[in-house]
C-alpha cells in the first residue's frame, strides 16, 4: 500500500504544480474556451488543463518503474503502451484545445491511440461471464477499442461544469482502486501490484491535483486534452481489472460469479455512460448527429430543476460515488447489507436531488435552457 500511496501523491503534487504553467501557456496560445450560448460560463476561460493532467500520470509511471515492488508491473509493456496512448490522445485533445479539430481527426487519434494500448497487452484477453470466456484475438481487440472509444467520449460528453469530469473520473478512480487492489489481496497467494491497481491509483492522484484548479469559478478547464486523457485512463482500468478477473474468485455464488466482474466496472462507469447513451438518443431522435453538441446533458438538467453550478456539481459528484461505491459493496460485503445500504445511499440521493432547489435564494436562479440547447431569460 505504501507505494501506490507514494504513486497517488507524486501524481498529485506534479498535476497541481503544473497547472500554473499550463495556464500561462493556455493564455498566450489563445487556448480559451468560447462562451457559447449552451454554456454556463459568462467568461472565456482558459484550457489546456489536461497536459498537467499527463504531466502528473508521467511523473507517476516513471516513478513506479523504478519502486522495488512496483517495478515487477512493468516487466511487460502495458503501462508503456498505456503512458503512449495517453501521449496521444493528449497531443490531439491539445491541437484541438489551440485550434479546433473536426470530429473525424480527433477520432483518428483516438482510435490509433487505442489501438496502442491493445498492441501493448492493455486488451481483454477473455470476457468473465461466469466463467473465463475467450473470445478470438480479432473480436477481443475491437472490443477493446470500443470500450476505450466510448470512455473517452463518455468523459468528454460530462466535462460541462466546473470540477465535474475531474471529481466523476476521481471517484471511478477510487472504486476502481479499491475493487482492484482488495480482489488482488484475496488472490492464492495475494499480490496486490497490478497494472488496473496502479493505473487507478494514479488517476485519482491526477484528478486531485487538478481539481483546486477547476472547482468553481474555474481558473483552467481541462480542455478536450483532459477530457479525452481522464477517458482513455479510466478505460485502461476498466480493461486491466475486468480482464484479468476469474469469476470464480469473486464469488462461489454462480449468479454472482456471472454478473458482478461486468457489473461493477459499468455501475462504476455509469453516470457518464448514462449520459452518453441518452445524448445518441436525444440527438438522433430529433433528426441530429449524435455529436452535435446540445444543453441536454445530465449537468443542464440539474441546472433546469433549480440547482446552482456548485450544488450541481457536488450532487452528481454524489450520485457517481453512490452507484459507484455501492456496486463494489456487493464484492466484499454480504448482498442483502451491500444492496440495504445501496438503497438508502439512493433514497437520500434522490431525495436531495428534488428537495434542495426549494431552498435556492431569491435572486440566484440558475440559468435555463431549452431542448434545442438556448438559454432561456
Amino acid at each position: 500500500m505504501r507505494e501506490y500511496i507514494f504513486v497517488f501523491l507524486v501524481a498529485l503534487v506534479t498535476t497541481y504544480l503544473a497547472v500554473p504553467l499550463m495556464r500561462t501557456i493556455a493564455v498566450r496560445t489563445g487556448a480559451y474556451t468560447a462562451v457559447r450560448e449552451r454554456d454556463v460560463h459568462a467568461v472565456p476561460i482558459p484550457r489546456l488543463g489536461g497536459v498537467a493532467i499527463f504531466v502528473g500520470f508521467a511523473a507517476a509511471t516513471l516513478l513506479a518503474s523504478r519502486l522495488p515492488f512496483l517495478k515487477q508491473v512493468f516487466l511487460t509493456s502495458e503501462l508503456w503502451g498505456v503512458l503512449g496512448g495517453a501521449a496521444i490522445v493528449c497531443l490531439v485533445g491539445a491541437i484541438d484545445d489551440i485550434r479546433d479539430l473536426d470530429p473525424l481527426t480527433k477520432l483518428a487519434g483516438q482510435l490509433v491511440a487505442a489501438s496502442v494500448m491493445a498492441f501493448a497487452g492493455v486488451q481483454l484477453f477473455s470476457l468473465p461471464l461466469g466463467v473465463v470466456t475467450v473470445l478470438p484475438a480479432p473480436v477481443l481487440v475491437g472490443i477493446t477499442v470500443l470500450v476505450v472509444l466510448v470512455s473517452i467520449n463518455a468523459v468528454n460528453f460530462i466535462d460541462g461544469l466546473d470540477g465535474l469530469a475531474a471529481g466523476v473520473v476521481a471517484i471511478a478512480g477510487g472504486a476502481f482502486f479499491v475493487y482492484s487492489y482488495l480482489i488482488s489481496a484475496s488472490y492464492n497467494p495475494p499480490n496486490v501490484f497490478s497494472s488496473a491497481t496502479f493505473i487507478s491509483a494514479a488517476l485519482l492522484g491526477c484528478c486531485l491535483g487538478f481539481l483546486p484548479h477547476n472547482f468553481y469559478p474555474a481558473r483552467l478547464f481541462m480542455g478536450d486534452s483532459g477530457a479525452l486523457l481522464l477517458g482513455l485512463l479510466l478505460a485502461a482500468a476498466t480493461i486491466s481489472t475486468t480482464g484479468a478477473i476469474n469469476p470464480q474468485e469473486i464469488s462461489a455464488n454462480p449468479v454472482a460469479a456471472t454478473l458482478l466482474p461486468l457489473a461493477v466496472p459499468v455501475s462504476i462507469m455509469l453516470l457518464p455512460l448514462v449520459d452518453i447513451v441518452w445524448a445518441v438518443v436525444r440527438r438522433t431522435a430529433r433528426g441530429q448527429s449524435p455529436f452535435e453538441a446540445d444543453a441536454g446533458h445530465l449537468h443542464h438538467r440539474m441546472l433546469q430543476i433549480g440547482h446552482g453550478h456548485r450544488r450541481a456539481v457536488l450532487l452528481l459528484w454524489l450520485w457517481a460515488f453512490v452507484i459507484a461505491m455501492g456496486s463494489v459493496n456487493f464484492i466484499f460485503l454480504d448482498a442483502r447489507a451491500a444492496g440495504a445500504t445501496l438503497v438508502v445511499m439512493l433514497i437520500v440521493s434522490a431525495a436531495l436531488t428534488a428537495w434542495l432547489p426549494r431552498f435556492s435564494a431569491e435572486g440566484r436562479r440558475p440559468k435555463t435552457y431549452d431542448d434545442a440547447g438556448n438559454r432561456v431569460l
